[in-house]
């Protein structure tokens, strides 16, 4: 969520202008995302959370692209943005490295948050996941992150 205005503000650099209207459906769609609840008998506690993580990753995907990808945004507007939160500043650095170009969350990268120590399933590439399924005869049994919800978000898929 953006920071809220107050007289220690900064004004918004030139250019905000352009990207707010876009900006602004990204938090209605947050907010609408946090008032749903789901049933409790047919969600996990985490799949709540999975259309925040989704358009919070949206969110921060489209400021990279418009200033690493378009270069359609100042410097000085896009380190506002990321110093305002209207982007995860972690994750779009983690984007910038190789191998972490489609990385859904920083979660699935923490290997404190599993349980065997290791980084979630989603990083692994779906090829060896079928490969390794293939040689027990079993079909990919891995739909989902329980983290965020994504099906997949290694470099090479």
């Amino acid at each position: 969520m953006p920071r809220i205005r107050t007289h220690a503000t900064k004004k918004a650099p030139e250019g905000f202008d352009k990207i707010s209207p876009t900006l602004n459906e990204f938090a209605i769609q947050l907010k609408e995302a946090e008032s749903e609840k789901g049933s409790k008998l047919s969600t996990k506690n985490t799949e709540s959370t999975w259309q925040v993580f989704q358009i919070h990753h949206e969110r921060s995907r489209y400021v990279y692209n418009l200033f690493y990808k378009r270069k359609a945004i100042s410097r000085e507007l896009y380190e506002w943005l990321l110093r305002e939160k209207y982007a995860d500043k972690q994750l779009i650095a983690k984007w910038k490295k190789k191998g972490y170009e489609k990385l859904c969350c920083l979660q699935c990268i923490q290997s404190n948050e599993t349980t065997n120590g290791k980084t979630c399933i989603c990083r692994v590439p779906r090829a060896t996941l079928e490969a390794n399924a293939a040689k027990k005869k079993e079909p990919v049994t891995f739909k989902q992150c329980i983290h965020c919800g994504c099906s997949g978000c290694a470099s090479s898929d």
